[in-house]
């Protein structure tokens, strides 16, 4: 992957640190929303994970991007397989199951994140056809085990299969069995990047709830909404979470890159070569170096894109916390331009959350997988903050009035489908479950529930 001229140049001091963040502050004339959104692929007889090599594999969709649809292949190395895709400003990447992802285009508007998430569907749907594949969007493989997968050969993601398991029971979960839409965001200043962290912060629980859409575990109910929600509470507590440290008024940048140099590394790279110096922090790497190599910017960077908090700062401020979806695939985009890109909408999600505390939010998390929506906190239901949630997003989205060309509609229609669910207190799992006792064939009912449209 290409990188600054700037990335190879040594850390001098803790400004040096800092400049990421600082660099891509920009006016609001310049902000964009960058969407991600992952989803699996199974064999639609079997059932089974598709691999990532072979005659009906996760490569073979790569190779045909590249042929029909003028993607570029990305390697790690030039001798390497393809890790992942890049155009026009988009990529498609892969997780370490061979979830694929699309890294949409920084846009304009939700309408652009919609049309372009048609596009890619459309094509990667005559191949998915050929070899009988379909690709769910949900946040939890419902019906793979983990020995069931293969592993993509990226170097990070070797180093993490031996590193993550021991500090969490469930980080080959994580990587394997997991899958979610994300939404990034620009920032004018520290001030605005910071209060934009505390509100995502405070509002990441509700945003798990709205979206949960993982229900089952190996074909059978998991006990709760969001099961891909139930395993990050155990995947790294040094790296994931609710930063503490972030929900002060005050806190800033600096406060940010505190928590990350104390955080474990798992590698960085020379020469195009990976160099696993998993447990030291980024701290001991800056004091004392490692085996003769001395951090670059290049090495912070990385590190920073291996931290896993449910909002995470890095050029973007990142939506994390949210099952991959089907029909609701804008919606997450949707809810947090129409809080971020509104001052006034800011302005109320910010009041919303006043006194919501760190420690009464991730003890919340614990309990929002099984209950969802009905789950209460401080003497409510999550559905009351999220029907709030949803309004505040319309009414910003409303003054943003960013006009569909075709439809004529502002991007409050993204938000339509979330609006319905939260009104009657439901979730996506709570639909995608209704009525399950009564199918024949329950693997083959979530199957169809769970599938994109590759029209």
């Amino acid at each position: 992957m290409t990188t600054d001229h700037t990335d190879s140049a040594p850390i001098v001091r803790k400004d040096d640190l800092l400049s990421p963040f600082v660099e891509a502050c920009k006016p609001p004339s310049q902000w964009r929303i960058g969407p991600e959104m992952e989803k699996f692929g199974i064999f639609e007889k079997s059932r089974q994970p598709i691999p990532y090599e072979g005659d009906r594999s996760v490569l073979r969709f790569l190779e045909e991007l590249v042929r029909s649809s003028g993607w570029t292949a990305e390697r790690e190395r030039a001798d390497g397989p393809i890790v992942a895709l890049l155009k026009g400003g988009a990529s498609v990447t892969l997780e370490p199951g061979g979830q694929l992802e699309l890294s949409g285009k920084m846009s304009d508007d939700v309408h652009e994140i919609a049309a372009e998430t048609r596009d890619h569907l459309r094509e990667i749907g005559p191949l998915s056809q050929e070899l009988g594949v379909k690709w769910l969007g949900v946040g939890f493989h419902p019906f793979a085990r983990r020995e069931d997968f293969s592993w993509v050969p990226k170097q990070r993601y070797a180093i993490m299969r031996s590193y993550l398991p021991t500090r969490g029971a469930h980080a080959l979960d994580m990587m394997l069995r997991t899958s979610t839409v994300q939404a990034n965001y620009d920032y004018s200043d520290e001030k605005d990047a910071m209060r934009k962290m505390r509100v995502a912060l405070a509002l990441s629980p509700v945003t798990t709830a709205m979206f949960a859409n993982s229900p089952w575990k190996e074909g059978q109910p998991s006990g709760g909404l969001t099961y891909r929600g139930r395993i990050w509470l155990d995947v790294d507590p040094d790296r994931s979470g609710l930063l503490p440290s972030l929900w002060r008024k005050g806190a800033g940048f600096e406060d940010y890159v505190e928590w990350a140099l104390d955080v474990p590394m798992f590698l960085f790279k020379r020469d195009g070569r990976a160099i696993a110096n998993t447990g030291q922090t980024f701290r001991g790497f800056h004091e004392n170096g490692f085996e003769g190599h001395k951090p670059t910017i290049e090495d912070w960077k990385l590190h920073l894109n291996t931290l896993f908090p449910e909002v995470r700062l890095k050029k973007t401020i990142e939506i994390r916390g949210a099952d991959t979806q089907t029909t609701l695939a804008a919606a997450l985009p949707a809810l947090w331009t129409g809080i971020f890109y509104d001052e006034h909408a800011l302005g109320e999600a910010e009041a919303m959350v006043e006194g919501w505390g760190h420690d009464d939010s991730a003890e919340l998390r614990t309990r929002l997988w099984r209950e969802g929506l009905q789950a209460t906190f401080r003497q409510n239901k999550l559905a009351y903050f999220a029907e709030r949630l949803v309004a505040i997003a319309e009414q910003g989205l409303a003054r943003r009035a960013r006009i569909d060309p075709v439809t004529r509609q502002d991007e409050r229609v993204h938000l339509a489908g979330l609006r319905t669910l939260v009104g009657k207190g439901l979730t996506p799992a709570d639909v995608l479950l209704h009525g399950m006792d009564r199918e024949k064939d329950p693997a083959a009912a979530i199957v169809a529930r769970t599938a994109f449209d590759l029209g």
